[in-house]
């Protein structure tokens, strides 16, 4: 199989998952001599195109985990704009906070199967996570992108040998399982669902990137306070805000996030199939 074109995909409202689709992208780029085009889906407009990839392309795919899952508002933008040809090679990755990515990898991995895609590796990859600067802090680290260049040098060497790029070994039969139920520093379940962010209007200068930033363009332009749309407590709003004028109160979700703190300490690795 000969590969021209690498697309690098992701969704990414605090960076985290962009820096490893783009590593990866970047690694494979230089192994193969081609170089990439980046397609970001944390754009409410890129989300609403179709996507067509030939047979010669390989499409690098990064979602974060949410609630061990692929974010419930994004997979029906996936399954609509993402298409392959029967015989795209493509890379999910799936990139989780340092808890879990429960069942969010075998679900990227049956979607693009059956939206034509060839899964000839996949990958799990830590993030700092997007709640808490406490959580897998400065992740992805050194450590992180050697491990992801390693499987860069495998993934091109199967290219380069003219291998036959035949989808990895998974399993497929197993229905998908719930999505992960969120819970508080006493462990019962977190309800949070309509928590949306505040304004601190005292140190909020208008400037807009909070508007500009949300993934599902739920901020108003007219009235930065006004979230009037849907908030998936991605925190992009929070993180780019340069007075830090964005905050969540909701009491679950700040108890969510002290369990979150005092329970997912221990470092976890990445891991690759191919």
């Amino acid at each position: 199989m000969i590969i021209k074109n690498i697309y690098a995909v992701y969704f990414s409202p605090t960076g985290g998952t962009q820096k490893i689709a783009e590593s990866l992208s970047n690694d494979l780029s230089q192994l193969l001599h081609i170089p990439f085009q980046k397609i970001d889906f944390t754009i409410l407009t890129n989300r609403q195109t179709r996507y067509d990839f030939d047979s010669d392309s390989l499409v690098i795919l990064a979602i974060p985990v949410y609630a061990g899952r692929i974010p419930n508002k994004l997979l029906p933008d996936l399954e609509r704009c993402l298409n392959g040809s029967g015989k795209t090679a493509i890379i999910p990755i799936s990139v989780y906070g340092n808890r879990n990515y429960d069942e969010a990898l075998r679900e990227m991995l049956i979607l693009t199967e059956k939206n034509g895609f060839i899964p000839i590796g996949a990958a799990t990859m830590i993030s700092q996570h997007a709640f808490s600067s406490l959580i897998a802090k400065d992740r992805p680290d050194f450590s992180d992108f050697q491990a992801l260049t390693d499987f860069s040098n495998k993934i091109a060497g199967k290219i380069l040998n003219n291998q036959e790029l035949t989808g990895i070994t998974y399993d497929r039969d197993t229905p998908i399982g719930p999505y992960y139920t969120p819970l508080k520093s006493d462990h019962t379940p977190a309800r949070f669902l309509k928590a949306k962010p505040v304004t601190d209007m005292d140190k909020c200068n208008n400037c807009g990137i909070c508007v500009r930033k949300c993934p599902m363009g739920s901020i108003s332009a007219d009235n930065v306070a006004d979230v009037s749309g849907i908030c998936i407590k991605c925190q992009a709003c929070v993180k780019f805000c340069p007075t830090h004028a964005k905050y969540f109160t909701d009491v679950d979700f700040l108890s969510h996030i002290e369990m979150l703190e005092n329970t997912y300490t221990d470092r976890k690795e990445a891991k690759f199939l191919f």
